[in-house]
């Protein structure tokens, strides 16, 4: 793989959760992938709807492209995946990386799911293993095993750019915490010195961004930029990592959409069964996280 990328990649940025969805398309075959879809959720009425996805399905028939991945970069705990939603409407198949099951047997008690909730991946069509080859059409890509964040995590490498998820964000922002259920500091940096070992102009696409100083919203950077600018690791070694990043994270509050998030993408987006009245219900598991 080199960076004169076949790829076409088009960016959904969502205002609400602050994600940025991916398609990245092979012009040549008009195969593509999804990479981390936002199903629209409010809090406050429970009530969910597909506005982001639907700007998704749009652009891909608008294109003429045919769905092949709905890809996953790890059990998100800020917005919930419309992965199910996407295959029922357009096809492809849901991946993540082989070790969510660690995430589900972590959060699966918490949340003290139904007998039926199996720990072993299988909600999902297929799990990447590290160092994995896929294709898209003709395009092709590697899965890095990039835990830290979670368990689970996994970039994707495709034609010389990294869809990295919540390793990283923009340099003025900086890396993800590790205070998850499973998250492990040490582990974050050395994920993300594989990222950073690639040549300096790969391109890395955001899976978030929040606009530090009101700044406009930006979610594309590169492996050079992140080592020289990046606020969490520019000139810092592995221990002051560490210890910074630990610091950081006990200052912070959980995300608003955790626990709603967690239980329906540790299950591929499917929603937990419903009770006998024919209504499905989100726990709130009390003094637990």
């Amino acid at each position: 793989m080199t960076n004169n990328s076949t790829a076409n990649v088009q960016a959904f940025f969502d205002p609400t959760t602050y994600t940025v969805t991916y398609v990245v398309a092979d012009i040549s075959t008009g195969q593509c992938a999804i990479i981390d879809s936002v199903l629209d959720y409010d809090p406050d009425s429970g009530r969910t709807s597909t506005k982001s996805a639907d700007q998704v399905i749009s652009y891909i028939k608008e294109n003429n492209f045919t769905c092949q991945w709905v890809l996953e970069t790890h059990v998100h705990a800020d917005h919930l995946t419309a992965a199910p939603y996407l295959k029922e409407k357009i096809g492809g198949t849901i991946a993540i990386g082989n070790q969510v099951p660690v995430v589900q047997s972590t959060f699966g008690p918490v949340f003290n799911a139904e007998k039926e909730f199996t720990k072993d991946g299988k909600q999902f069509d297929h799990l990447f293993a590290d160092q994995e080859k896929f294709k898209i059409g003709t395009i092709e890509g590697e899965v890095f095993h990039t835990p830290g964040h979670t368990p689970a995590c996994i970039t994707y490498y495709i034609e010389g750019a990294c869809y990295i998820g919540d390793t990283m964000f923009m340099p003025d922002f900086g890396t993800a915490r590790c205070d998850f259920p499973g998250g492990d500091a040490a582990e974050l940096y050395d994920s993300i010195q594989r990222i950073l070992s690639l040549p300096d102009d790969t391109i890395l696409y955001m899976c978030h961004d929040y606009a530090p100083g009101g700044r406009d919203y930006k979610w594309v950077t590169s492996v050079r930029e992140q080592k020289e600018h990046n606020i969490h690791l520019a000139g810092k070694n592995r221990d002051q990592y560490i210890e910074a990043r630990t610091a950081r994270d006990a200052e912070l509050s959980m995300p608003k959409l955790i626990l709603p998030s967690v239980q329906v993408n540790m299950r591929a987006g499917n929603f937990p069964p419903a009770d006998d009245n024919g209504v499905t219900y989100l726990k709130t598991p009390l003094n637990a996280l």
